[in-house]
Formats: structure tokens, sequence, C-alpha cells
């Protein structure tokens, strides 16, 4: 094979990314123009995009209003767009949750509500319950990500510490009739999971919560657990009256990135096969199945031929050892997945890997993840970087920054979860 590795890596992100472009996938999901007013909300990593591309596809007049990460926000002439914090809220997306409700308020049921949802919208959208504050809900932000729990998890507690999550921004709009376009980074894909479902109930109860606290031993301030125990914390369910107008589409998902991913691959030559679009776990111990697999193929032409890539989705989870600053390190799912897949594929040859968030950003640094190879564990000790000691700490973002092999593309636009690429030559 006479293919570079990284070029090829990059191209197969590039067309899973690309098949979750919102100017190709929002034109497919244009609801009927309605008698009254349109009014276009969001929130997530992608909204920003979402909105410029439903300003182009649409020929009526809209006003509007989406969140987005700060550095993610693009140019559009009706809709605005108001950045704010993630992955830990901030005071500016406490003001976007208001204004939203806001926006949706004193609507008829002539009026049509379109809501740009993708992930990373529960972070964007603090709005926390009576007797909270927004410093709770950082708390339970910042207890959340440390905890290990996986997605769905995280975002059923979230749900029932909010006033604008768990479908309560939809019910706030009624009787206007709410159409959700959602970009989905949930294993599974459940539109109601995403971004804690602003405008999509889902069955999730305040017991659920309640357990998943005590399963994960999530330590929560006082006056959310409170709240979390008081019949108040209760979210609407998806029976209720005013969502029956309601209409929710998933118009990008992970399995589809993952379909454009191997026919990319294809066209280049290589067979692909497609492990999975809803991995979780452990991002170190799924890095290290991957790596298994990898080195049997490498070894044994099996379970697969080589040349083959291999691609994976989905959204593991990382549990900190210790807290950054005192003893543990910066990076993200991505990196620490691609930390421990190295360390199991060192000193094989002919095996290259790329493991990014499709977002572009891999946790709270500017890369989306990293690559690696037989070499990198290698590469890391000739710099002084102890590989082993790296994932422990947590710190993988500085074990790749030191082998220059970080993968920085910089924003996307969307957000349909991880992309898991091994190529096997």
């Amino acid at each position: 094979m006479n293919l570079d590795p990284k070029s090829f890596l990059t191209s197969i992100f590039t067309a899973a990314v690309a098949a979750a472009d919102p100017e190709k996938t929002i034109r497919d999901h244009l609801p009927a123009k309605p008698r009254g007013r349109t009014v276009v909300i969001g929130a997530g990593k992608g909204s920003a995009q979402m909105a410029a591309a439903f300003e182009k596809a649409w020929d009526g007049p809209i006003d509007g209003l989406v969140v987005t990460r700060y550095g993610y926000g693009t140019k559009c002439e009706r809709i605005e767009i108001i950045e704010a914090a993630h992955p830990v809220p901030d005071l500016a997306g406490l003001d976007a949750s208001r204004r939203l409700l806001d926006k949706v308020s004193g609507l008829t049921e002539d009026d049509l509500v379109v809501a740009l949802i993708s992930g990373g919208g529960s972070a964007l959208l603090p709005s926390p319950a009576n007797g909270m504050t927004l410093a709770d809900e950082v708390a339970v932000n910042e207890a959340l990500l440390a905890s290990g729990a996986p997605i769905a998890a995280m975002n059923t507690i979230r749900k029932h510490v909010s006033t604008i999550k768990g479908g309560r921004l939809a019910a706030a709009a009624f009787p206007a009739r709410v159409v959700s376009l959602v970009v989905s980074d949930i294993p599974g894909d459940n539109p109601a999971l995403v971004a804690s479902g602003p405008t999509v109930p889902d069955e999730g109860s305040r017991q659920d919560a309640l357990d998943f606290i005590a399963a994960y031993g999530i330590r929560l301030p006082e006056a959310v657990m409170a709240h979390i125990k008081s019949p108040a914390a209760d979210a609407p369910r998806p029976d209720d009256p005013r969502f029956a107008r309601n209409e929710v589409h998933l118009i990008a998902s992970a399995g589809v990135s993952l379909e454009a991913a191997a026919a990319e691959a294809r066209r280049l030559g290589v067979e692909a096969v497609i492990l999975s679009d809803s991995i979780e776990g452990e991002a170190r111990e799924v890095g290290s199945v991957h790596a298994a697999i990898a080195r049997e193929i490498a070894g044994k032409d099996r379970p697969f031929r080589k040349p083959v890539l291999l691609l994976s989705g989905g959204e593991t989870t990382v549990t900190l050892r210790a807290p950054v600053g005192r003893g543990g390190g910066k990076g993200g799912r991505n990196s620490e997945f691609l930390l421990a897949f190295a360390i199991g594929i060192a000193g094989v040859e002919g095996i290259d890997a790329l493991a990014a968030d499709t977002d572009g950003i891999d946790g709270s640094e500017d890369n989306a993840g990293a690559f690696c190879d037989g070499s990198t564990v290698r590469r890391m000790l000739a710099e002084g970087v102890d590989a082993k000691a790296m994932l422990a700490g947590n710190n993988a973002w500085t074990a790749f920054n030191a082998v220059d092999d970080l993968f920085v593309p910089g924003p996307t636009g969307t957000n349909v979860n991880d992309l898991r690429a091994i190529l096997v030559r």
C-alpha cells in the first residue's frame, strides 16, 4: 500500500463530517410553513451552522436565537447567535436560556417553532431550578464529567435540575407547534437525550436520576439533591398533551457518518468494517480492546484480512483519577482512548489510528483527538514522556503534544460523536 496513513485517516474524518453537514441534511427535513410566525431556536456545538443552513433553505420570514460554544459561531442574517461556555456553564449560557424561554413565550397555535438541537447543548443551557444557583448547576456538570457515567445517565440527571431541559422549552412554546431537527451525538440516537432534550421529553424519571446518582457515586450539592428528591423536579412526560402536535426529526447521526467514512475508505482502495456506532465504556478500556483486535489482524489476518480499516463510533467516558492541577492532566476521551490504544500496539508495525470528536474539540483543549502508530510509545519515551504514567494521570493531551501527533481540524459545525479509525496495512 502506498497510502500516507495520516492523510488517509484525515480523509476518512473529513468524509464522516461531510455526511453530517447541516446544509445537506436540513433541506430534506423542512417543515410545512405555518399561518403565523416562524421562530427558530437552538442549542449545541453545531447549532450556529444549522441556523445558517436553515436561513439558506427557508424562503419565508423568520427570526430566532441559538446558543453555541465560544468560537463556534457563524454569520446569520435573521437568527441571532449567542456564544457561551462548554463544558462548564457560565453566565452567558444562563442569559441565553432565559432569552430562549422568552423567545417562545406568547406564541399561538398558528405559529411554528423550529428547534435546532445538537450535542453540547446541556452545558450551553444552564437554567437552575428554584432553590438552586448557577454555581449549583456548574457543580452538577463538573461532578458528572468526572464520574465516568454514560451520557444517557448524565442527561437524565441534568434534566431534573433544570427549568429548560427535559422538554420544558417545548412546553413553554405551547400552543405553537414545535419541530425539532436533531443532530445526534448520543449512542443509540435517542433525540430526547441530545442536549438533555430541551424540546423532546422522554420517559426518564426522577427516580432514574436518583438511581444513577447512587450507582456512580456522584456527590452533588445539598440544594441539588433536595430538589431532585422533590416532586418539583418531575419533567414533562412524552404523553403530555402540550407535545401532541410536535415533530422530531433526526437529521444526522454517527451511523450515517460511519457509513460515509467506510465508503471513502473503499473509494481509496481499502476495505472497511464498522464495529459499532454506539460503543460506550471507559475510554482506556475501549482503547485496549480495539488494540487487541488490531494486533490480531496484524499478526494473524483475523477476524478480518488486511489491509482493512476498522471504524467505530459512540461516546466513551473518562473517570478522572486526579483533579486537573493536582496530579491530573489535560485531555479528552478520544485522546485517552488513543493513548491506551497506542500502549496496546506498541512495537507492532503496520497499524495507524485516528480517534477524534466530530465537532472538532476533544475535551477542553483545541484538538479533536490524535494520531498514533506502533512507534508512538517509543517516540514519547524519547521525549521524556512515559505513556503509561500519562494515561494514569489522564494526561493524554500532553503525551501526544510531545510527539506532535495531536489532530487539530478546528470546529466542524456538526457533532455526531466520536470517530475511531484504525488502519491495519
